[in-house]
């Protein structure tokens, strides 16, 4: 059987997850790692590297390119552009501007006769699934999400991007009382800043603005704008030894009645506890990779989400071991 070969963009914690990923399904393989650093700089688990500047010269060398930049700045641009010479997924994780990033990727695609999966891990992506589940099944009742406690990737990445930032690390705080209180049944109307807390501990350049860059953090849109969120500054060293693992996890609630005064009542929990951020998502990406593959067979092509894709198609499992062995 040929294996999926898969490219990766970007070898930061998420592509190094994604290269951990891919040895460990039967189906698939690394073609090799893509990097905007020097190729013989980057170390990776066995993968081959390549520069970024040379991606075109290996167009239908591989079947799935699988994007590991940031969404802040990388996945705006990157998905699009790949996307018309590639078939790509990535894990743009703006909630807000989701429905631009599809319709640009979708056009990209669309040219170039590719397959484009975004948004993809397990917020967005897993929880998403899960909250459409749980809003179609019990109509009459309330959504809820909760996150952490746990490093944010996507956070941390764009509080690195300001100036005079070293290193940083942010964590979701679920506020426990609010949870409580979903679970209890009580369908309370919570508002973005009575769920969460967000904590962030970051190294700045020695003679950096510290002030400004507290300011820039707690007013920055869609990430942080909407929170109760505290800034700690520390050292590289006391980063590193303290805030070095990047574990995460969350619920998604949906709590709904049934019958004739909806009178019975109902409580939907889906929930994760991560060791590793990054190689979950990694693994979520590379389980799509395998959706995007064998949708381009099939002759699709333009943006897809989470919602479009069958779960068979993620699994490396036929339709038949399914029904025998899962259903």
């Amino acid at each position: 059987m040929n294996k999926i070969k898969v490219g990766i963009l970007g070898y930061g914690n998420l592509g190094r997850g994604v290269e951990l990923a891919v040895r460990n399904t039967s189906d698939m393989e690394v073609f090799g790692v893509f990097s905007r650093r020097e190729p013989a700089s980057v170390k990776t688990c066995g993968a081959s590297v390549f520069s970024i500047d040379e991606i075109l010269n290996f167009k239908g060398k591989f079947d799935v390119l699988v994007l590991c930049g940031g969404s802040a700045t990388d996945l705006p641009t990157q998905t699009p552009e790949f996307a018309k010479n590639f078939n790509v997924v990535d894990s743009f994780d703006t909630h807000a501007k989701i429905p631009e990033h599809f319709a640009n990727v979708d056009n990209a695609a669309k040219s170039g006769g590719n397959v484009g999966i975004i948004a993809i891990g397990w917020d967005p992506g897993l929880f998403s699934l899960n909250r459409l589940v749980g809003e179609s099944v019990l109509e009459s009742g309330e959504s809820y999400t909760f996150w952490g406690k746990g490093v944010s990737q996507g956070h941390s990445d764009a509080i690195r991007r300001i100036k005079g930032v070293v290193d940083a690390r942010q964590y979701t705080v679920p506020i426990e009382s609010a949870l409580a209180s979903v679970r209890a049944g009580e369908n309370p109307n919570l508002s973005t800043r009575e769920k969460h807390l967000r904590e962030c501990f970051v190294v700045a350049e020695d003679g950096a603005d510290k002030a400004k860059i507290e300011n820039e953090i707690k007013t920055m849109p869609n990430y942080f704008a909407d929170y109760d969120t505290t800034v700690h500054f520390i050292d590289l060293e006391t980063l590193k030894r303290e805030h070095g693992g990047i574990p995460h996890g969350g619920f998604v609630l949906r709590s709904g009645s049934t019958g004739e005064r909806g009178e019975t009542k109902h409580l939907i929990e889906f929930s994760l506890k991560l060791d590793s951020n990054p190689e979950f998502t990694a693994s979520v990406l590379v389980a799509y990779a395998r959706a995007a593959y064998r949708l381009h067979k099939d002759g699709k092509s333009g943006a897809f989400s989470i919602f479009d894709i069958a779960p068979a198609l993620i699994s490396p499992k036929s339709p038949e071991q399914l029904r025998k062995e899962i259903l």
